[in-house]
């Protein structure tokens, strides 16, 4: 039986939402304050502006007359809104910086020690390539911590029900505590979900064994917990499948880091995850 490690929540303590001002990132800066609420620390929204000299207006129809605001003011203005929902007991703030994105959100995640990232990214527009195609897809690839990606049109913001897919290979088994935690925080149940394209004896073996350990594992924590195995033509469209089965909340994956530390890739398997579930992804570096 392995021993997993507990890990501490608190080690989230620092989270960072970058944000676009559109509804899909103003909603994950919602399920990030309930997250922080959870586990209490510090939030920070980072906005990327394309360079020093562009400052685009808003325009803001709500009243007789339309007026604009700089990217300044609208960060002011949303940190205004939300503030009161906080309460992480911590530092709550936003930063403005320039350049690229992807770029601008791992430098802030290691300048505030993040935890955690959560982004939002779009269903319909020209920027469903950039974050999800390109930005996520960096950002996950090289992030030290966990990244959540929560595509637009999920609406809900409390975490009641996780998937846990379990693969072959060992390392997919280093998420367990971090989702147990979660869901203890959470009072969410967890699904244990291991799945297969293949019939193999030896992959229906450990398979189990490590799904097995999983399941223990949060049983014993008082957690509830629900085995399941599944079989198909795609791990990924079989995990979104039965997330939609049972309505889950979030899906915990384990990047399984490809390359060398100056050169990463993620597993074409969570790349594909992180593209197209229309549930929330937790992507957990291995190491």
């Amino acid at each position: 039986m392995i021993e997993y490690q507990p890990q501490n929540l608190q080690e989230m303590k620092n989270i960072l939402v970058p944000v676009d001002f559109s509804k899909g990132s103003m909603h994950a800066l919602e399920r990030a304050i309930k997250i922080i609420n959870k586990i209490g620390g510090d939030l920070r929204i980072l906005h990327v502006r394309k360079s020093k000299s562009y400052d685009q207006p808003f325009i803001l129809k709500g009243s007789e007359n339309s007026y604009s605001k700089t990217v300044d003011e609208f960060c002011k203005e949303i940190l205004d809104h939300f503030k009161e929902q906080y309460k992480g007991k911590g530092t709550f703030d936003y930063v403005i910086t320039t350049g690229k994105i992807y770029k601008n959100v791992i430098n802030e995640a290691e300048k505030i020690d993040a935890g955690l990232i959560v982004m939002g990214t779009h269903g319909v527009s020209g920027f469903e390539e950039l974050w999800v195609g390109s930005n996520s897809y960096r950002v996950v690839s090289k992030a030290s911590c966990p990244v959540l990606t929560i595509r637009h049109g999920f609406k809900k913001t409390n975490i009641t029900k996780i998937i846990l897919p379990i693969d072959i290979y060992k390392n997919t088994r280093q998420k367990v505590p971090v989702v147990a935690e979660l869901a203890e925080k959470f009072k969410a149940e967890v699904h244990v979900l291991d799945v297969r394209t293949s019939d193999s004896k030896d992959i229906i073996y450990r398979l189990k064994k490590y799904g097995d350990q999983a399941y223990e594992y949060i049983d014993k924590q008082g957690i509830k917990a629900i085995r399941e195995t599944k079989k198909g033509s795609n791990i990924v469209d079989i995990v979104i499948a039965y997330g939609y089965h049972i309505n889950a909340d979030l899906i915990a994956i384990t990047k399984l880091d490809r390359g060398t530390p100056g050169n990463q890739s993620i597993s074409s398997s969570a790349q594909q995850m992180v593209n197209h579930s229309p549930i929330p992804v937790l992507s957990i570096n291995p190491s």
